[in-house]
């Protein structure tokens, strides 16, 4: 599948498109993650407990899977190798989260905006990362499809 496949005009669906800010969008949506996983590995334990404290099952085990996900994932966008696959993993991980962690509706008064915000702030990020996976990385990756 290309990213660069013809349109009805003979166009390309991203020759409009500069590719030095597809590498920045992709790195700016990887930020977040990238970072999150860091932070991940340095409170290994203490990430446990609040995925315990969230009501996720096997929260020691989840620690891991979450931090392969958001480095991996995060690492393998900003090169632009299987950038593709990433965005879709990554937004299918930030669907998971979203539900999990920003349950809005669940929350007292004092906390219900703030929780709005971040779910509506993932689902942006997921949006993002459907961009990407339909349009692919550009043409600034290691994988140019």
């Amino acid at each position: 599948m290309s990213s660069v496949a013809p349109t009805a005009t003979g166009m390309t669906v991203t020759s409009g498109l500069h590719p030095t800010l597809l590498l920045v969008a992709r790195i700016l949506l990887s930020l977040v993650f990238l970072v999150a996983g860091v932070r991940k590995i340095m409170a290994i334990a203490g990430t446990a407990g609040y995925f315990a404290k969230l009501g996720m099952p096997m929260p020691e085990v989840m620690v891991y899977v979450a931090i392969l996900f958001e480095v991996g994932g995060s690492i393998l966008l900003i090169v632009g190798w299987k950038a593709r696959e990433a965005a879709i993993a990554l937004a299918l991980f930030t669907l998971v989260a979203t539900c999990f962690a920003h349950r809005f509706w669940q929350v007292d008064a004092a906390q219900y905006a703030n929780q709005m915000n971040h779910f509506l702030k993932n689902l942006a990020i997921i949006g993002g990362m459907l961009f990407v996976w339909a349009c692919g990385p550009g043409s600034l990756a290691v994988e140019k499809r």
